[in-house]
């Protein structure tokens, strides 16, 4: 790899045929910057074998050829199309010249065939000729064909130390004049010179396009250099004032953030150095030394009876220099291989605990050799091919276009199309509306803290640019976008967007159709997108305008949510023994082909008039896009129809636009919808019923979407018979456009597999296997000797393999055990090669050390989380669900019928004694996006640091505050939390109020609480002036910007101090610093600690999910106690997370010890050998004995740790003896474990 590295560098090439490539079919070979085509050996053995490698820059395309070679075809275009074989004969196989002859026939002209043919001829340059060249002889005469070759050879036979010409190149005549034949001096590790082709018509150039490097930004300098002024806003058209902030803010970028060389990405050989660079150096010369003297050898000649000894030619290279070739060569390869191993280790033992998450993954791609390359493929237009990059890129362009075009409708849409579109809308309003009011500077840095760091659009400007713009430049920003908004003027460079066409997984990529478009749109477009966006969701949530059986991309809702409907229809079907008909349907090119003037007309019924509409009627008007493919762009496309891909504003418009599918249904279906997946089902216990009403649907369904321009998918929208009835039945056969819907076993809807039966088994064997496949970014980051640290496998392991594992299992978490054991050995094996444990490693070991619970507990955690998710979000379609007395007594009729979601969280809950609680529903309001909320407090104290300010000055402050606010009746709050109760109390003027809360609540929600009831209290009282002093900082910074995850009590305190405002009441709210004698604070917090009284059992949704960890925190604690017999309980009794060693290798000897399980004294059980004995105890060998036991140490121990008999936990607890390695290595037991 390394040769082909340094070959790839030199050349350049835009096509490199390969053969003896010697590689398995289990073995991944990729290269950054091509794409690999091979064909390994039949056999799959790690021997012949032929490849091709193609820059991603040349458009190419993978050709099938049927014949018994060793040979892969492509066609690839650089001047023009040529067809590139590669192929390899072995030299003692006899070869069929019918074969060959096929062969030649299946290669399109013109070609080039490159092979490691194994003939000699006279004609290449070989001394004599042999029956397999005399076979390639007459195929270059029967088909016509040139040869490349000159005399030069190009293979050395190391056994004779012979040089032949056995490699050829052949092509079609019509290449001849254009390639040129020359080999590479150098062997480069192998025993076959390369052979370089030139095509003198054009020069291959790797085109890379420079993008800035935003980590060596000048960031300062950009701030001062990237200015926008009033005078560029104000004084120019909008489309001029947009290009001349453009233009403004590259010039800057130019000027102060460098950017990638416009070069060859060169194959990267990290490991190389000096010492592999002067060991490469020798065995060069060495070889030119070999190449240059072949006439060093003596001969003894007898003439006229006389004896002479002198130098004589001969036609072999000298002995000498050859050994001290091949000697040069192995060292050099050895060297390299040690370099390489070396470097590996320093690599995988830089993945610590220390790095940011960020660069863990950066590194861990890299050590897994994951990365991203797309080559580009011809296509095929009605059976012609499509070449040149820029013929591709406007072919895909096209096929995007008619997607897109009102002519792909349906007759029937079509007509009402036209019908519809003659009523024009009329958005324009005298009326006031606050969503039409100015944006605010609030907003603009509120949408501008949420982005993402994306690729720009065509104007090449980043988010990373306009987050690092002054006040001042963002000030005049909004100012541009407040003229758009009131100037209902949309410009012409943000209709514009760049399509990365992506190949669709599976699909043939030489068909246009078969791209998935990938959207790069301006981001000073997007950034006023979402300001827009976040007014639209406002209003459409706070008038309740979508469904509440549509869960894509809203607030509070996810994909669960649809899972979790289908899983309690489908459960409370098989309890009650009926049947249930499900069909899930696609909807054709949803986005693409999504009708505007329906979208603007749903806008239009939903009393949206003024800036907003007329902003997104403007904002879909014209979109045009080009595709790039590779370096190239296509010609200007339009979107005639269809929300613009990758824009802010498409997800909420689509789903406004599919919004009404559920008007159409009648009650006896159910229905929900994520984004485009839809599915709708029936139950009961007459199946003929259940297939008349989805008919119905059905019919209904289709209906809408000819009146909204959709199009349901008939060949992959699927219909699936969920029953636990044993008797046969007939499938329902439902009519889906006249054409039969398919009835299936199994369905993969939102990421999970159902089946008929409900067992989730094909579920659970295909999320295995895709485990399967990323735990081996585990086993090639974890030796133990030299691997990655603990905590950095950890992190690799939750993001990589147990988020996998977490998706859905609470949906899927209902299968019978047997099932879900499957992925207990996913999840064992991980935390074995996390931790560097030995295989016979109890679980229950692995999970206290590695400080990760086992995937029941964690099922139950998630389902709880969720559970409780739902009981606080009223918008949630299931917030007020309970299953009927009728159901509960039927389920305890039938307890082996799994019970549905909500009876398995409500056993979890009892379980865990927590059933008692009450959870604290989220507000129902809103916030509005164009008004800031949130409450200012007072902090006199903010310049004095509380570790170096006595508390002297404190009550000098306070009391300067209190004659500064002399006229307001002070209140004072505080909160208070223990082991076993939280509080809170109120100190007014005459009367201290005191209350004990659930004691899931956190000292947050203590805080809080109190200052919600001090001013519940002053509501009492007629309307004065009050200043509420609380020492809980972050209650007050939580208070004064609120959003939508803020604490649920936050939005009671903010509605109250309005209401109370509103009547006369002037409320402050001030911090003070706790525990420095202000005798309120004191009071206050004195009263918290002794409340008695209790107000109410209500928890906030963050506190309870905490208290549910800590509840199962404490089961696990209580399983690990009885489990007295363990040998790791002995040394860590509580369940906690102990530090990691810096040394991977110690780090897994001391786990190995500590678990009590080791090579040594454990191998016996993979092995069924007998347990090793110790010969003078008559015992068996165990990490006990050894360390703590064996008298045949008690003279090291006593070297070592000063005393004969040391605990295990001495030796091995939370900090591991410091003299533990050495002691281990003096008795031999070091290497052992």
């Amino acid at each position: 790899m390394s040769d082909l590295k340094d070959i790839l560098n030199s050349y350049q090439p835009a096509c490199v045929a390969l053969q003896e490539t010697h590689l398995k079919p289990e073995y991944s070979f990729r290269l950054h910057g091509y794409t690999v085509f091979r064909k390994d050996h039949p056999a799959n053995r790690a021997s012949g074998g032929v490849a091709l490698l193609i820059s991603n820059n040349i458009p190419s395309s993978l050709l099938t050829l049927n014949t018994p070679f060793q040979d892969i075809a492509a066609q690839i275009f650089t001047h023009k199309l040529i067809t590139v074989c590669s192929l390899y004969l072995p030299p003692n196989t006899q070869i069929d010249q019918t074969n060959l002859n096929n062969l030649v026939l299946q290669l399109p002209e013109p070609f080039v065939l490159l092979g490691d043919l194994n003939g000699h001829s006279q004609i290449w340059g070989s001394d004599d000729t042999n029956s397999r060249g005399r076979q390639i002889e007459k195929l270059l005469h029967d088909h016509n064909l040139c040869l490349l070759n000159t005399d030069e050879i190009t293979h050395f036979h190391t056994p004779t130390r012979t040089f032949h010409s056995i490699d050829l190149a052949i092509c079609s005549p019509s290449l001849l004049p254009f390639f040129s034949f020359q080999t590479d001096p150098d062997l480069h590790n192998s025993d076959h010179f390369p052979i370089i082709l030139t095509d003198n018509r054009h020069s291959h150039l790797h085109t890379v396009f420079s993008s800035f490097k935003y980590d060596l930004a000048n960031w300062t300098k950009f701030t001062s250099t990237a200015c926008i002024t009033t005078t560029m806003v104000c004084d120019n058209p909008i489309d001029t004032a947009v290009h001349q902030i453009t233009e403004t803010l590259i010039a800057a970028a130019e000027d102060s953030i460098p950017k990638t060389k416009n070069n060859f990405r060169r194959q990267r050989k990290v490991w190389w150095n000096s010492d592999c660079r002067e060991a490469y150096k020798n065995q060069r010369k060495a070889w030119g030394r070999f190449r240059r003297y072949p006439t060093s050898a003596t001969q003894i000649l007898a003439k006229n009876g006389s004896c002479a000894i002198k130098p004589q030619p001969t036609n072999q290279p000298t002995s000498a220099n050859f050994i001290l070739y091949k000697q040069a060569k192995a060292y050099s390869r050895r060297i390299q291989r040690q370099s390489q191993r070396e470097s590996w280790e320093r690599y995988v033992s830089s993945l610590n605990s220390t790095i940011s998450s960020k660069k863990l993954w950066e590194k861990v791609k890299k050590a897994s050799g994951i990365f991203t390359d797309r080559n580009i493929n011809i296509l095929y237009q009605n059976g012609i091919p499509v070449t040149s990059l820029q013929d591709i890129a406007n072919c895909i362009a096209s096929t995007l276009s008619q997607t897109s075009n009102s002519n792909t409708y349906p007759s029937s849409f079509q007509n009402h199309k036209k019908l519809a579109e003659k009523q024009k809308l009329n958005f324009k309003s005298n009326s006031y509306a606050p969503y039409n009011t100015d944006f605010t500077f609030h907003e603009l840095k509120v949408c501008l803290s949420e982005v993402k760091k994306t690729s720009p659009g065509p104007d090449n400007i980043s988010y990373q640019m306009i987050k690092h713009l002054s006040n001042s430049s963002l000030q005049n920003l909004l100012l541009l976008y407040n003229r758009i908004w009131h100037e209902h003027c949309f410009p012409s460079s943000w209709q514009q967007a760049i399509i990365i066409p992506i190949p669709k997984p599976g699909k043939d990529p030489s068909n246009p159709l078969n791209y998935r478009p990938i959207a790069l749109t301006n981001c000073l477009c997007k950034l006023m997108e979402k300001m827009v966006n976040r007014r639209l969701v406002y209003y459409l949530e706070h008038n309740k305008i979508l469904s509440p059986f549509q869960s894509g991309f809203r607030p509070g809702r996810c994909t669960i949510d649809n899972l979790l409907a289908l899983e309690t229809d489908i459960r409370t079907t098989f309890l009650k023994r009926q049947h249930l008909v499900a069909i899930f349907f696609d909807i054709e090119k949803a986005y693409d082909r999504t009708w505007r003037y329906g979208i603007l007309q749903d806008l239009f019924n939903c009393n949206l008039r003024g800036n907003l509409p007329i902003f997104i009627q403007n904002f879909l008007r014209l979109r045009q896009f080009r595709v790039k493919v590779g370096y190239q762009l296509s010609d200007l496309f339009i979107q005639e129809e269809g929300v613009p891909q990758g824009s802010v504003l498409s997800v909420t418009l689509f789903a406004l636009k599919i919004n009404s599918i559920f008007k159409h249904l009648q009650p006896s279906i159910k229905s929900f919808l994520y984004v485009d997946d839809l599915y709708i089902s029936c139950s009961g216990d007459n199946l003929c019923f259940i297939e008349r009403q989805l008919q119905i649907a059905v019919n209904k369904l289709t209906q809408w979407s000819i009146l909204n321009g959709f199009t349901f998918s008939t060949s992959k929208t699927s219909c699936v018979h969920f029953c636990r009835k044993r008797r046969l039945h007939p499938e329902p056969e439902i009519k889906l456009y006249d054409q039969v819907i398919n009835v299936v076993s199994e369905v993969k809807f939102l990421g999970i597999i159902f089946d008929k039966k409900l067992t989730f088994l094909p579920h659970v064997l295909q999320l295995r296997k895709k485990l399967d496949r990323a735990l081996n970014i585990l086993k090639v980051l974890s030796n133990t000797s030299w691997g990655a640290s603990r905590l950095s496998l950890l992190r690799v392991y939750r993001a990589a393999i147990l988020s996998k594992i977490d998706y859905g299992c609470t949906i899927y978490g209902s299968a019978r055990q047997s099932v879900l054991q499957k992925l207990n050995t996913i999840h064992h094996s991980a935390l074995r090669l996390c931790r560097g444990a030995f295989r016979t490693s109890p679980v229950e070991s692995l999970y206290v050390e590695c400080h990760e619970p086992s995937l029941e507990h964690r099922r139950q955690m998630l389902t709880l989380h969720y559970f409780s998710k739902i009981l606080t979000n009223p918008n949630h379609p299931y917030f007020n669900y309970k299953q009927s007395r009728f159901l509960q007594r039927l389920q305890e009729a039938r307890p082996t019928v799994v019970p549905s979601f909500f009876k398995r969280a409500a056993v979890f809950l009892h379980d865990l004694n927590l059933d008692t609680a009450q959870l604290l529903p989220n507000p129902v309001i809103l916030l509005t996006p164009w008004i800031p909320h949130g409450l200012k407090f007072l902090n006199p104290f903010e310049n004095y640091d509380k570790t170096n300010t006595a508390s002297g000055i404190y009550l000098q402050l306070f009391t300067y505050n209190r004659e500064l606010y002399h006229h307001f009746i002070p209140v004072f709050t505080d909160g208070s939390k223990s082991t076993t109760q939280t509080s809170f109390a109120c100190v007014f003027i005459n009367s201290t109020l005191s209350f004990q809360l659930h004691p899931s609540c956190s000292i947050f929600t203590a805080e809080i609480r109190a200052i919600l009831h001090s001013l519940s209290e002053i509501s009492n009282y007629p309307a004065d002036n009050y200043i509420i002093y609380s020492d809980s900082l972050s209650v007050l910074q939580a208070l004064s910007s609120l959003h939508r995850h803020s604490h649920p009590l936050a939005f009671s305190i903010l509605d109250l101090h309005d209401r109370l405002v509103s009547k006369g009441f002037s409320i402050l709210h001030c911090w003070v610093p706790s525990h420095v004698g202000i005798s309120g604070n004191e009071i206050a917090d004195v009263a918290a600690k002794n409340a008695t009284a209790v107000l109410d059992n209500s928890t906030p949704l963050k506190d309870f999910k905490h208290y549910i960890n800590l509840a199962l925190h404490s089961r696990w604690e209580n399983r690990w106690n009885s489990q007295s017999m363990n040998k790791l309980h002995s040394i860590k009794p509580v369940v906690e997370s102990w530090p990691t060693l810096n040394n991977r290798k110690a780090d897994t000897i001391v786990t190995r010890l500590r678990v009590g399980h080791t090579r040594y004294t454990h191998r016996h059980l993979l092995m069924g050998e007998q347990a090793p004995m110790c010969t003078q105890c008559n015992c068996i060998m165990s990490v006990l004995h050894i360390l703590s036991e064996c008298p045949n140490f008690n003279s090291l121990r006593l070297r070592y740790f000063q005393t004969s008999s040391i605990s295990l936990t001495d030796l091995l607890g939370k900090t591991p003896h410091v003299h533990l390695l050495p002691f281990l290595k003096s008795i031999g037991f070091y290497p052992l474990i």
